[in-house]
């Protein structure tokens, strides 16, 4: 008897102090959790399931599952101008692997490269057949992002360590997308925050390039290297999430994070202020879940801000923008974007495709149709380098969800 009590004394504090140092040390955690995830080797298999139909407002939806992958996307490329073929799509995904016909290789990337705090590869940029990754990175006890060569892993950009301590740090925050425009890329960078957070307010600081979104011009990131890195502009500012980024008929749009309600569509100007962290039509996470509560002013027009196109109230988790497939513009006969949407909460659910249908000079958006894809975390359509949406000979498109795959979307029934 006395030496099963001793046995479940040792048990108890053992467990006891494990707990209190995971409390204690979260970056230790993180930092193990990290090198777990660096291991993992993402598996991709070809899939042939049934077919699962969702009616929508004005057409039916086809929607198969054609390959199956554990990881979540970070971009995914496919020639436009060529039927949609396995052999011929390349997959990044946030763990830093290139898959290319079944076939997985971890990408080159910097030593600091970290998957702790939610971290990972954020997007991929194409540039005269270089290949450039934004990634978040760790140095020490300074987080930041960062722009990597991935044929030497070189860094050809970093931001400014984030302020905040490590356990408040959310890699999710980075977002990120990118478009080239002329002779120039904009990418965006979020503020990698965990509810109220220092890292906030980075969003109006210039000398920080976090909550932005970024210029860069390509021959200069092409000559770029770690001895030379690039000039990095700000073309707009004050976002919390920027997510997805796209253009139509020469404008440049965005969909972004909100915090607890707030997403939005954006439609970006060079140098203007879409207002995060002063103006916000979400609130401040509930203090259980790391916040005030608080409500933000929604003035912005009075505040000097730039107002949303649209504001999704509660939040969708938006992720990909980009131009509709030729089947709904012929259709609606009207400028129309496509977003995809991740978790949403339990008064939206998100796991959508979301269409805004805007009026002809793109300053207002007319109406919006969520179509819900039931528990599919969307977060990729397949572009080509330049994240023009591919379509196949058919008119159908292809998105990821995370940690279920690549899926096929046939547009049918058009009423």
């Amino acid at each position: 008897m006395l030496k099963n009590l001793t046995v479940f004394i040792i048990w108890f504090i053992t467990i006891l102090i494990a707990i209190i140092w995971t409390y204690e040390n979260p970056e230790k955690v993180e930092q193990f959790k990290g090198l777990i995830k660096k291991k993992e080797d993402t598996q991709v298999t070809q899939v042939e399931k049934n077919s699962k139909f969702v009616i929508a407002n004005s057409f039916n939806l086809e929607i198969n599952e054609i390959i199956n992958i554990n990881d979540k996307t970070a971009f995914l490329v496919h020639p436009l101008n060529k039927k949609f073929d396995i052999e011929n799509l390349t997959i990044y995904t946030q763990n830093g692997n290139k898959i290319k016909n079944f076939k997985s290789q971890k990408l080159n990337l910097p030593e600091n490269f970290t998957m702790e705090r939610n971290g990972g590869v954020k997007t991929m940029i194409f540039v005269k057949g270089k290949v450039f990754a934004l990634i978040s990175s760790k140095e020490k006890n300074c987080y930041y992002a960062s722009l990597a060569n991935t044929e030497n892993g070189e860094e050809v950009f970093k931001t400014k360590c984030l302020p905040e301590k490590p356990k408040n740090n959310d890699f999710n925050g980075l977002g990120s997308s990118n478009i080239h425009f002329g002779e120039n890329i904009l990418f965006s960078l979020g503020t990698p925050e965990k509810h109220a957070s220092k890292n906030s307010p980075l969003a109006q600081i210039d000398d920080y390039k976090f909550g932005k979104i970024l210029e860069i011009n390509k021959e200069e990131l092409f000559k770029s290297s770690a001895n030379n890195k690039i000039d990095v502009k700000i073309y707009s500012k004050g976002h919390r999430v920027p997510q997805g980024l796209t253009k139509l008929n020469n404008s440049i749009f965005s969909v972004e994070h909100g915090p607890k309600g707030g997403d939005e569509l954006n439609k970006i100007i060079k140098g203007n202020n879409y207002g995060w962290p002063k103006v916000s039509y979400g609130t401040n996470y509930l203090k259980d879940n790391g916040g005030d509560g608080i409500s933000y002013d929604i003035n912005h027009q009075i505040n000097g801000f730039t107002e949303p196109l649209f504001a999704f109230v509660p939040s969708v988790g938006i992720s990909s923008l980009n131009k509709c497939p030729k089947k709904l513009i012929n259709f609606y006969q009207k400028p129309c974007l496509m977003a995809l949407s991740l978790y949403g909460n339990n008064l939206r659910k998100g796991y959508s495709i979301v269409i805004f249908l805007l009026n002809e000079d793109l300053s207002t958006v007319n109406s919006i149709e969520k179509i819900s894809l039931d528990n599919l975390a969307l977060r990729h359509f397949v572009t080509n380098e330049n994240n023009d949406i591919f379509e196949d000979e058919e008119g159908n498109i292809f998105i990821s969800a995370d940690k279920r795959g690549i899926f096929k979307v046939k547009f049918t029934d058009f009423r």
